[in-house]
């Protein structure tokens, strides 16, 4: 039997970076994978938080970059948990990017991620079930169960030709 039940709201986290010139290319737009690195850390925080045990990246997916990032612009990144499983939990994330000095702000990434919670000997290990409330829980919820669907359908497809 499942543990109790949370909210996504119970996890959801927000952290902010700076585009630094370490973080940039010679665009002087910040790296995908320096995005990539902070989208797994604030996905990873929300499922620890969820199931209260360690967690490890399982499934990256649908990652989409839809403007860069210029040095020296403030970043928001949200994540919030859309979906629970056995073991597992998705987490969805948004980047946000600031320019400091006239407030435009713009979505810059969006990204799902799949987590597995680990028992004391790595193994995976059931969490608490997700307690949806909002239309827009609602909304991320069942738009997770069709990426879940997807997922295994084509994971089916790839098997049956080789």
């Amino acid at each position: 039997m499942k543990k109790n039940s949370k909210t996504p709201s119970e996890s959801s986290i927000e952290m902010r970076e700076m585009v630094m010139p370490h973080h940039t290319n010679p665009q002087n737009t910040v790296f995908g994978g320096t995005v990539m690195s902070w989208i797994d850390i604030a996905a990873a925080m929300v499922a620890a938080r969820h199931c209260g045990r360690p967690v490890v990246t399982a499934h990256i997916s649908d990652i989409d970059f839809i403007a860069p990032i210029k040095m020296g612009y403030h970043v928001l990144i949200q994540a919030s948990l859309n979906y629970v499983g056995r073991s597992s939990m998705i987490v969805g994330v948004k980047v946000t990017s600031e320019n400091p000095y006239t407030g435009e702000s713009r979505t810059t990434t969006k990204a799902y991620l799949t987590f597995v919670a680990l028992d004391d000997l790595s193994r995976p290990i059931e969490v608490p079930e997700l307690k949806i409330e909002t239309e827009d829980e609602i909304r991320r919820f069942e738009n997770a169960k069709k990426r879940v669907a997807m997922k295994k359908s084509v994971q089916n497809t790839l098997q049956q030709k080789t």
